[in-house]
């Protein structure tokens, strides 16, 4: 038995997971003992050479088992801790108390689930900062009002997750539809700015569009009052665009960041809109070619669905 289990969920994260894996076991715990656990979807690279080197217990889930919210429960059946942390392989905590940080406001007992701030790197792109930004501001809120929450950086206590577990069916945001589980039940759900990672996005524009798409289908579910039209879309792309342009101007950088703003806030209204919109039931293919993450493209993201902004975590805000 531990007192933390660290759950990663991968698929060809070499390029970032030994960073992240580093920057985990050298947190400082207060006396707490913990583990790191690692559910590998089908890795082809050095994602499970790099695993079996720092002794991570490691889980396999097939493609034809996956599902974000499948992947996690695997995650937390295999943990034997009492508090279950959550964490991208493309996060890298900033400091060495981020674990305790995070996991502090459920020891104390003022909320049931935490997420941790984000951050981009010099690398990410210019309008998810500013989205990072909006989302993950500077400040704590414990606990928090609504059910925002992000597995990207995040860590519930293990009884709550055995009493909800994760809804192993939705297409993306599986962190969302827990917490608002838990809020309609009467628990919170608490943000802690003190426990930053460095979340390092590097998608293509499709794989932009595919993230948005996917938890577009599952955020109106959860939210059948936010609905987007082809206007909405358009206003919301043309509103996101002038006003990263207008800081990327304030910061003598317009022209170096103009097409990264527009091709990244079009993919991402593009995914939304269709997202919103898709009605027909999606045949096994087409699930597995959005929501499955790729063994051939290693910089393919997952999870987090929920990864920042749920389709901008609500729509009809983006263009705040």
């Amino acid at each position: 038995m531990v007192d933390v289990s660290i759950v990663f969920r991968a698929l060809n994260e070499e390029r970032w997971f030994e960073d992240a894996l580093m920057a985990c076991k050298s947190q400082k715990l207060d006396g707490l003992t913990s583990e790191i656990i690692l559910v590998d979807s089908g890795s082809t690279d050095a994602t499970l050479s790099i695993a079996e080197r720092h002794g991570c217990n490691i889980r396999h889930i097939g493609k034809s088992e996956f599902t974000f919210g499948r992947s996690l429960n695997w995650g937390c059946e295999a943990a034997s801790g009492k508090y279950i942390v959550f964490i991208s392989a493309h996060c890298i905590p900033t400091h060495d108390g981020w674990t305790q940080a995070l996991i502090q406001p459920l020891i104390d007992g003022a909320v049931d689930y935490t997420y941790g701030r984000q951050i981009g790197d010099e690398g990410s792109n210019f309008s998810e900062k500013r989205l990072f930004e909006k989302y993950f501001p500077s400040f704590d809120r414990i606990p928090q009002e609504g059910f925002f929450c992000n597995n990207a950086n995040a860590a519930i206590r293990a009884d709550v997750w055995a009493r909800y577990r994760f809804d192993e069916e939705c297409t993306g945001l599986e962190d969302m539809v827990l917490a608002r589980q838990i809020v309609s039940d009467g628990g919170k759900i608490g943000y802690v700015a003190s426990a930053p990672v460095v979340h390092i996005h590097d998608e293509t524009l499709s794989q932009t569009r595919r993230r948005y798409y996917r938890e577009a289908l599952t955020l109106r579910t959860i939210m059948p009052e936010v609905h987007v039209t082809r206007i909405d879309a358009v206003r919301y792309f043309l509103a996101g665009s002038l006003h990263d342009l207008a800081a990327a101007w304030n910061q003598h950088a317009f022209f170096t960041y103009l097409p990264q703003i527009i091709g990244f806030r079009f993919m991402q209204y593009l995914g939304t809109y269709r997202g919103h919109n898709e009605h027909r039931r999606l045949s096994r293919a087409q699930k597995e070619a959005y929501f499955y993450p790729k063994p051939a493209q290693d910089d393919v993201d997952h999870p987090e669905p929920a990864t920042l902004v749920a389709s901008e975590r609500r729509v009809i805000r983006a263009a705040e």
